[in-house]
């Protein structure tokens, strides 16, 4: 019997393993499968999803990841920046605790699998689990389906951990914190001043909200305390939701349109950030910084700056730490 750990899982959406047609299928097959993620009856589903969606979208899909591709460890940014997330935490948390507390990362799809970061912290000897999906703003197709996915895996053991989870965090102060001052820090680097900065929330099927689902008050939230704390106005700072997907109705204002639309207001210089992702991925490297660019200056737009995710920024490590800290108040 090893002595008794506490083990941290950090849970992020996931990944494909590569660009090609056949690891993207198997990556958007088991994402678009998820019931959380698509409500629609399976036996209608299935057959539109293998039948038409898999056959061409694969494809498309493999083209945005390869121009954000990182060739040097043949991987996603996605997967980079959860590896180092994990990375700076463990070693923030063990200069506090020693060997204590052990920390691992997982993937909701593809690998590493939220099963086989479970495996490890128990490998480990970790007795209690605290998993930690990394969405600030909680949404029944993030949040929920992570940790589905954990219990899933839970309910095959036979002696099974303690297990807490993180909440959402939303209007953490430590999070708007650091979302400003990533925001601010960009700002200062630029020789340009933009006429408006957007917030730019990963969508959600309007149906969705009305169903019961918080992600839409919470996103609006997270965008009024920013401004608030960067000291901005609804017309210098306002937001928007991308990645829209179908034709049923999304939450809006949709980002694309908008931004279309600001070169003919008298918008030329704007600014982009993603509070609802923690790590660049193709939601903002190739549909914001390389897609909805070109949207913008092709309207007439003059200048555009994406503003980076909090990514494994110091910031971003002492986040995590205060947030995990607190959650395993009792345990520690």
């Amino acid at each position: 019997m090893k002595a008794p750990k506490i083990g941290v899982l950090l849970i992020n959406l996931g990944t494909p393993e590569a660009t090609d047609y056949w690891s993207m299928r198997r990556y958007l097959s088991e994402f678009l499968s998820d019931r959380r993620v698509v409500e629609v009856p399976q036996a209608i589903w299935q057959p539109i999803l293998q039948g038409i969606i898999l056959t061409f979208r694969p494809q498309k899909s493999g083209h945005a990841y390869a121009g954000i591709w990182n060739r040097e460890l043949n991987e996603s940014p996605l997967k980079t920046f959860t590896r180092a997330q994990a990375d700076g935490l463990r070693a923030a948390l063990t200069h506090t605790h020693d060997d204590r507390v052990i920390v691992e990362w997982g993937m909701r799809y593809g690998h590493p699998s939220t099963a086989k970061g479970i495996d490890s912290l128990l490998a480990q000897g970790c007795e209690r689990i605290l998993l930690f999906p990394l969405y600030p703003q909680y949404s029944a197709t993030t949040t929920a389906t992570a940790c589905d996915q954990a219990f899933r895996h839970l309910m095959t053991l036979r002696r099974q951990p303690a297990i807490r989870t993180v909440p959402t965090y939303h209007d953490d102060p430590a999070y708007i914190t650091a979302l400003a001052a990533g925001v601010s820090r960009h700002l200062d680097s630029l020789s340009w001043k933009p006429d408006r900065i957007i917030a730019s929330f990963h969508g959600l099927p309007k149906m969705y909200l009305e169903k019961g689902d918080p992600y839409h008050c919470y996103c609006l939230k997270t965008a009024r305390l920013l401004r608030e704390k960067l000291g901005m106005d609804a017309t210098t700072l306002t937001h928007a939701f991308q990645s829209r997907f179908g034709r049923t109705e999304w939450l809006q204002p949709y980002l694309e349109p908008m931004v279309k639309a600001l070169p003919g207001q008298g918008v030329k210089k704007l600014a982009i950030l993603a509070p609802a992702f923690v790590s660049d991925c193709v939601e903002t490297l190739e549909e914001v910084n390389q897609g909805i660019r070109e949207t913008f200056l092709t309207a007439g737009g003059t200048d555009f700056t994406y503003i980076p995710c909090l990514n494994d920024h110091p910031d971003h490590t002492g986040l995590l730490r205060a947030i995990v800290e607190r959650e395993l108040s009792g345990w520690i």
